[in-house]
């Protein structure tokens, strides 16, 4: 008898130190994820951004650069109809590692599986960081 089965997408992740999941640390989680560093260094690091920019650390603008200065480049998706969602990103990119922003969300995509304290397979996304390049 043979078997077949789909490989594993989704993948339960969650570095914050005290195992929170309602605490708004959506993009730190990414990061950590991404970047191979710890919940605290990439919680440090943005709040610096956010200081450095005079904006408070939960904007966009400061986590995207903070993303930037760590060896991301932002990159946007066509407009519908070809919205994709994050499970749709890791099939398509099965290589590299990313982080993508839904809006309200933001989850790490590492060699086509996505990390996340839930499953957000079926979020929609806006853009997208890819390390390197």
């Amino acid at each position: 008898m043979v078997t077949y089965t789909t490989p594993i997408k989704y993948v339960h992740y969650n570095p914050n130190p005290k195992n929170q999941y309602d605490s708004g640390d959506c993009v730190i989680r990414a990061i950590c994820k991404a970047t191979d560093k710890d919940w605290d260094t990439v919680y440090m690091g943005i709040v610096t951004q956010g200081f450095i920019d005079k904006m408070m650390p939960s904007l966009n603008p400061v986590w995207d650069r903070y993303l930037i200065n760590n060896g991301f480049k932002k990159r946007y998706l066509p407009e519908c109809p070809d919205c994709i969602t994050v499970k749709g990103f890791a099939e398509r990119y099965p290589k590299g590692k990313y982080i993508v922003a839904t809006g309200s969300h933001a989850v790490a995509i590492v060699d086509g599986k996505y990390y996340d304290s839930f499953d957000s397979g079926d979020y929609i996304l806006l853009y997208y960081f890819e390390e390197g390049n």
